[in-house]
């Protein structure tokens, strides 16, 4: 008779679109789940489903082998792993345990929150996704994982869980700068995307057959295929929020400044996401860029 050893205890931090997701893989695959949102009452439905709800990060971080973070950016991530008055995770996580920031952040703060797991005799594995709310929530999640190739053995079956794909990149920091990349190409295309369809309705072509040959042609990347019915149907339930991808924008640019690029696209696509912002779409999915260029 072959015994199965009980998993390890994870916590996780940040529910919205796509640590809910992230949440809810954990708990299918058999793992205890402390989990923790500035927003309790977002908790509700994965309390019912098995996971237990900490007051604080310290609390859910305290005696869990896995913490993961899945926040909006920097300042939130900062909150969660250092937090005030000692309630930050890293003032009680365990020595050995693994720590995964899968947030969108900075490289800078991936360095020094390595730093700081270190101090602690833990382990930062930097783990942002390529996906979105779908894949989050079906399991098929890319990681892009930065750090020691010892911590993310450890952490494997934590990552299977959540992901179909973990593409070890190198040192600390590598996964963290490669999604920023990855971000700023594909707020790229969704701005020119957004420009090629205001132009041909504004210019009175057949939009269904104009646009079906872009869907069709060269410049049919899988992200122009997946954007452009929602600009078509003005469908902007949040996939990935607008201000997200503005704000990852902003990131990216700040890395390549560091290393000497200019990334002369990524300004005017800044721009667009900003007008598309201050006109009220920030909360919608990012696809609504389009919106400031029909009116």
């Amino acid at each position: 008779m072959t015994s199965t050893s009980p998993r390890p205890p994870v916590a996780l931090f940040g529910l919205g679109l796509m640590g809910s997701g992230m949440a809810r893989r954990l708990l299918g695959a058999g793992f205890p789940l402390t989990i923790y949102n500035r927003t309790a009452d977002k908790a509700a439905p994965l309390v019912a489903e098995g996971a237990r709800l900490a007051k604080s990060p310290s609390a859910a971080a305290d005696g869990a082998a896995f913490v993961v973070s899945m926040v909006a950016d920097d300042g939130a991530s900062r909150r969660v792993w250092l937090g005030e008055d000692g309630e930050g995770a890293l003032s009680r996580v365990s020595p050995g345990a693994v720590l995964i920031e899968s947030s969108t952040v900075s490289t800078g703060w991936i360095r020094a929150l390595a730093q700081l797991a270190e101090a602690k005799g833990a382990s930062l594995l930097d783990a942002p996704v390529t996906g979105s709310r779908t894949q989050a929530a079906t399991g098929e999640l890319r990681f892009l994982v930065g750090g020691s190739a010892a911590a993310l053995e450890k952490a494997l079956p934590v990552f299977s869980a959540m992901g179909k794909t973990v593409v070890h990149l190198g040192p600390t920091g590598a996964g963290a700068l490669l999604k920023l990349i990855n971000n700023f190409l594909c707020g790229v295309q969704a701005v020119a995307l957004a420009e090629a369809v205001a132009l041909i309705e504004k210019a009175g072509l057949d939009r269904d057959m104009a646009t079906q040959v872009l869907a069709n042609g060269a410049p049919a990347s899988p992200h122009v295929k997946a954007i452009l019915p929602r600009m078509l149907d003005a469908d902007y339930a949040p996939h990935f929020h607008l201000s997200l991808m503005q704000k990852d924008l902003e990131y990216a640019l700040k890395e390549a400044e560091r290393s000497g690029v200019s990334l002369a696209t990524a300004r005017p696509t800044l721009d667009a996401f900003q007008r598309a912002t201050a006109a009220g779409h920030g909360l919608q999915d990012f696809s609504a860029v389009i919106e400031p260029l029909r009116k």
